[in-house]
């Protein structure tokens, strides 16, 4: 007999819901934590959430997605929209998720609603020391191309073609 596990689930939410601010912190959190390798100190993180708000992941500007394994809140990523294309930010899954499928599920979710709002292209970009998120953004497609913005933490470029 086989048995399955939970299964991932993704919805669209309002990032100044609960569970998308529980989350969108956590995410920030890790940033902040994982570019200065130290804990994060008072106030750190709520300067950098003024410093790179998410509030424009949500209608009409951007989305944000979230994901269960099963019934827990799992992680989350969003999308900006531009002319033609789209950016691709804020993919986080919790520690205790990691590994068993929630990456893929929130990419195959945003790509989803980018080509239902009619966009065929996906950018991002990333940090060098964000390993994980560059081998998963890989495997899924996406290649790494010249820089496309000017954020001062930004390292590693890609964009994924949907069509």
């Amino acid at each position: 007999m086989t048995t399955t596990g939970p299964t991932w689930t993704t919805s669209v939410s309002r990032p100044d819901q609960p569970d998308a601010v529980l989350l969108l912190r956590e995410y920030m959190t890790e940033m902040v934590v994982r570019h200065h390798r130290r804990p994060a100190l008072p106030g750190e993180v709520d300067k950098a959430l003024a410093e790179m708000p998410g509030d424009d992941l949500a209608h009409p500007s951007g989305l944000l997605v979230l994901a269960h394994h099963g019934a827990d809140l799992a992680g989350c990523a969003g999308l900006r929209w531009h002319a033609g294309w789209a950016e691709l930010t804020r993919v986080f899954v919790r520690p205790a998720h990691r590994g068993g499928g929630g990456g893929a599920a929130l990419l195959t979710a945003v790509e989803q609603r980018t080509r239902a709002a009619g966009t065929d292209v996906i950018r991002l970009d990333t940090r060098a020391d964000l390993v994980e998120a560059r081998a998963l953004y890989a495997r899924h497609g996406y290649v790494e191309i010249p820089a496309y913005s000017q954020d001062p933490y930004a390292e590693h470029w890609f964009e994924k073609r949907l069509r």
